[in-house]
């Protein structure tokens, strides 16, 4: 028999071990954001419901206290149905597990931090040939708010992050991109004033969005541009490094733009709400790199042309593909000279320094 609050608890520990090693990976002001995601999922509470400031950061401190306890332990084998597993072992964990009506997540991101899940099966299907997981409730989680992600050539859609992810979203949009914002409300029905009503934005913004998360996940499991064993080797020499940042916004970059991806799906379907979606919520390296959506997006705002998008795309593909290839290029030299150093620094300044992340390093660095 399974025992479900034994397993809830097995992985939230696990969970809060990952979270106490990675902590002082985020800034002071992502920590705290991650921390109020976290408060609000332990509380049960609706993304758009804010805790007074005094009773979250009690809830904080209690928080980094128990972390401090964690520092030195080593995340523990799963139990189910009698049988210990490692807790990376997602097929065999979800072997047991997917018939009781559950789905058990496990991998690394950012940083390569460790993160896992646990929560209910909603319902699978099948898109594109690929099989898609619809999760719901969950039982236990991490610091890690994601919509989606692919697993073992599997997409997962987590319906409870995914509304959290975009309230965020919705709640932090810069000044420039509210009139993308009230495109997207207008197409999917919603007037400017129902911001007022969040529960009604955030419900009908997601369910829209839905597609959008799977197609993106799509379009990472089919992309060959970027080498995937590369791009993990690249991802495990940099971590925690502009280089890391650099490499996840271009392999988004590239399921977002391929023949497989977000914008080709949006483009199809002439997915009007979703399009100004991404085209509000895009920000910080992924608009640098990707100008042209946003000046097409203007343009079809004016005239409704839906090729306006398709070539945007093909440009913003053109160039994660240029930027994987360099990226690939140079983390091989890098490997035949034993010397990550100098990969690194070439890549900084070859792809980084162009677009004002970062300025060339002076010789008394090298």
């Amino acid at each position: 028999m399974l025992d479900l609050d034994a397993l809830s608890r097995q992985v939230l520990e696990n969970c809060a071990i990952s979270d106490a090693r990675f902590a002082g990976h985020y800034s002071v002001c992502g920590l705290a954001l991650r921390l109020r995601d976290l408060y609000k999922w332990e509380k049960g509470l609706e993304p758009w419901i804010e805790e007074n400031p005094p009773v979250l950061l009690e809830w904080i401190g209690g928080k980094q206290e128990e972390w401090e306890g964690l520092l030195e332990r080593d995340f523990g084998e799963l139990t189910v149905s009698g049988t210990a597993y490692d807790p990376f072992d997602v097929t065999g964990i979800n072997g047991v597990l997917e018939g009781e009506g559950l789905f058990y997540g496990a991998g690394y991101v950012h940083s390569l931090k460790p993160s896992f899940f646990l929560a209910r099966l909603e319902e699978v299907r099948e898109v594109d040939g690929c099989p898609v997981y619809i999760l719901g409730r969950e039982l236990a989680r991490d610091l890690v708010t994601v919509p989606a992600l692919s697993q073992e050539e599997r997409v997962l859609v987590r319906r409870e992050a995914a509304q959290l992810f975009l309230w965020n979203q919705i709640f932090f949009i810069r000044k420039s991109a509210r009139d993308a914002l009230a495109v997207a409300m207008r197409a999917c029905g919603l007037e400017k004033e129902t911001l007022k009503d969040a529960s009604a934005t955030v419900t009908v913004l997601a369910a829209a969005e839905m597609e959008s998360y799977i197609h993106h996940e799509l379009g990472e499991i089919r992309d060959t541009t970027f080498d995937r064993q590369v791009w993990r080797d690249l991802i495990a020499a940099f971590p925690h490094t502009p280089v890391e940042l650099l490499a996840r916004t271009v392999k988004d970059m590239l399921a977002d733009t391929n023949e497989y991806g977000r914008l080709q799906y949006i483009a199809r379907e002439e997915k009007r709400g979703s399009l100004a979606l991404y085209v509000a919520f895009l920000d910080g390296l992924r608009k640098e790199l990707f100008p042209e959506v946003n000046e097409a997006f203007r343009e079809f705002v004016r005239t409704g042309k839906w090729r306006l998008i398709e070539d945007a795309r093909l440009h913003g593909y053109d160039t994660a593909r240029r930027h994987a290839e360099v990226l690939t290029r140079l983390y091989r030299q890098g490997a035949e000279r034993h010397d990550m150093a100098w990969a690194q620094k070439q890549m900084e300044e070859q792809l980084l320094v162009p677009l004002g992340i970062l300025r060339e390093r002076s010789t008394s660095e090298d």
